[in-house]
């Protein structure tokens, strides 16, 4: 019995390690004080989660629980003074159909120069940004809450699609290269 206790200590012990993030407390502060980074998405979390279940169970990254994995697809949203860009998936219902768009035209994916921009500081750390894009062809509203060690979810509501969220982190824009 006691060998049991000291086991379930130990597990305990390892699964509270924490996490390093992606970025620091200065870097996060500054990139999005400067309104310059990248969010990163990890795992979408679509709200309709039991009927994605019953088709996202058979193909390959998905985790179950209405988590989908979306490590090392290369999803994400950029952020910078003059525009957002949106590169992410959508899994959930639509209430409108896209006529005429190309087959590779779905998801969250559009290149804004025109948008509202707030950012509030969060009483525990971190920041709450709003982010409404003016000049797309769906409506979009997007809250993006930061913690003040990076890691963020995003929730993107539309007019004509049911509200997802997504987790992950931010990063620091890669300058290209010269």
């Amino acid at each position: 019995m006691k060998t049991l206790k000291n086991c379930l200590w130990l597990a305990l012990l390892f699964s509270a390690v924490s996490v390093n993030a992606q970025t620091d407390k200065a870097t996060t502060a500054r990139i999005v004080a400067a309104q310059h980074y990248v969010f990163i998405a990890t795992t979408a979390n679509p709200l309709n989660a039991s009927d994605i279940n019953k088709i996202m169970s058979r193909m390959p990254g998905y985790t179950g629980g209405g988590n989908i994995n979306l490590n090392n697809l290369n999803y994400d949203l950029t952020v910078t003074p003059d525009s957002l860009v949106s590169y992410l998936p959508y899994y959930g219902r639509s209430y409108a159909p896209r006529i005429g768009g190309l087959p590779d035209d779905t998801g969250i994916k559009f290149k804004s120069k025109k948008f509202v921009y707030k950012s509030v500081p969060r009483k525990k750390g971190g920041w709450n940004i709003s982010m409404i894009p003016k000049d797309t062809k769906d409506s979009y509203s997007m809250n993006l809450l930061i913690t003040d060690t990076g890691y963020a979810t995003l929730t993107v509501n539309s007019n004509n699609q049911q509200s997802i969220s997504f987790d992950g982190y931010l990063s620091e824009p890669v300058k290209p290269k010269k």
